[in-house]
């Protein structure tokens, strides 16, 4: 494993940002990029309230929505995802195995926001949510990250409009 910390997130970047480059259609292409930077940052605001692991946050931010956005299937994203991320991060000899075993965790369950799992894996979920609600707050969120938007709004002190 090759020891250059300081360079991991911007080596997952580049590697999320080159695939979603050829995304055909400009209009997802676009949301891809603004829905997957927008849920890395969160993760990082989140993880450093909540004590989780913020560099690793923010990879799992980068990485939730690889599958998704570049097969074009939604369906069974989360689980599709992990797998695509767990090739991504062993091929670039960055991450332990017990890393890339959280990480994917984190993105195999992020779909599941009605159910708990580990406190990292919830700062995915809890981000995904968040940039949702950041990327367009007018909009209605949906009903199942109703109670996760009431949850974020008081630990973050948010006045936060139900619909």
């Amino acid at each position: 494993m090759n020891d250059s910390r300081g360079s991991r997130i911007d080596t997952i970047r580049d590697i999320v940002n080159y695939r979603f480059n050829n995304i055909p259609d400009r209009y997802l292409r676009n949301e891809a990029f603004i829905h997957t930077h927008g849920v890395a940052q969160a993760a990082a605001l989140i993880a450093m309230k909540r004590g989780q692991n913020v560099e690793l946050s923010v990879i799992a931010g980068l990485l939730h929505d690889i599958s998704r956005y570049t097969t074009g299937i939604s369906h069974e994203h989360g689980p599709n995802g992990s797998k695509m991320a767990r090739e991504i991060m062993r091929d670039t000899d960055l991450f332990t195995e017990s890393e890339i075993t959280e990480v994917c965790g984190a993105i195999y369950f992020h779909s599941e926001k009605k159910r708990r799992h580990l406190p990292f894996d919830e700062v995915l979920k809890d981000a995904d949510v968040m940039q949702h609600l950041m990327g367009d707050p007018l909009d209605s969120p949906t009903k199942k990250d109703l109670e996760r938007c009431r949850a974020l709004a008081d630990e973050f002190g948010l006045t936060w409009e139900e619909p």
